[in-house]
C-alpha cells in the first residue's frame, strides 16, 4: 500500500486550464494553468480518481510523475502517457512515422491535442505524418496551415492601430453636411 502522505509531482500537460474540487477533502478546489506543476499527496490523487471526471483528468490532462502511483490509480499506462512537449516535437520533426502512429494509437487525449497543436505551429512538413494525423484524429494539418497562411495574407484580418475613417465629431460638433444628391430631381412634399 502507498503512503497517503506521499507527495507526487503532477503537471498539466494541456494548452488550457484544468481544475477540480474534492468535497470530501474539506471542499478542496485545485486549478492548474497550462504547463503548471504542483506537488500533491497520494491521498488527494486517489480521491480525485474516485470523483466524477477525475479518472479522465488523470488519464488525459494531467501527468502524474510517479510510476507506482499512476499504476495503482489507473492500472498501468502506456509509455506515451509521459510524453511532454519535447517528445511530441521530436516525433513530428525527427521521429519515424511508426513512432508517430504508435503515439496516435496509444497516447491519451492530452498528448493527441499536443500533436495537433505542434503539427501546425512547428509546422510538421512530413506529408505522411500529416496524413497519419488526419486518418487517426480527423484533424487536417495541411488545411489548418493553409487557413493560417490565408489569414496572415488577408489585410482585413490584420489589426491596425491607426484610424480607418474620419471621426463623426469634429471640433466638438457633429458633422451635418448634406449628403450629395444621387438624382437631379427633387421630390416636393
Amino acid at each position: 500500500m502507498i503512503d497517503k502522505n506521499l507527495e507526487v509531482e503532477v503537471i498539466n500537460r494541456g494548452q488550457g486550464g484544468v481544475g477540480y474540487s474534492l468535497p470530501e477533502m474539506n471542499g478542496l478546489q485545485r486549478s492548474f494553468q497550462p504547463g503548471e506543476s504542483k506537488m500533491l499527496t497520494f491521498e488527494e490523487l486517489e480521491k480525485l480518481s474516485w470523483a466524477p471526471g477525475g479518472r479522465y483528468l488523470l488519464e488525459n490532462e494531467l501527468i502524474v510523475n510517479n510510476k507506482e502511483v499512476i499504476d495503482y490509480l489507473l492500472n498501468g499506462v502506456e509509455p506515451e502517457y509521459y510524453y511532454s512537449d519535447d517528445e511530441v516535437k521530436f516525433l513530428l520533426t525527427e521521429g519515424t512515422l511508426e513512432q508517430l502512429l504508435d503515439c496516435l494509437d496509444f497516447a491519451p487525449d492530452g498528448v493527441i491535442q499536443l500533436i495537433k497543436h505542434y503539427a501546425v505551429s512547428l509546422p510538421c512538413n512530413d506529408v505522411a505524418k500529416r496524413k497519419a494525423i488526419l486518418d487517426k484524429t480527423g484533424f487536417d494539418v495541411t488545411n489548418a496551415l493553409r487557413i493560417l497562411a490565408e489569414s496572415e495574407e488577408d489585410p482585413s484580418a490584420q489589426i491596425t492601430s491607426g484610424r480607418r475613417a474620419a471621426p463623426v465629431v469634429e471640433k466638438g460638433e457633429i458633422k451635418t453636411e448634406e449628403p450629395a444628391r444621387r438624382s437631379k430631381y427633387i421630390v416636393k412634399k
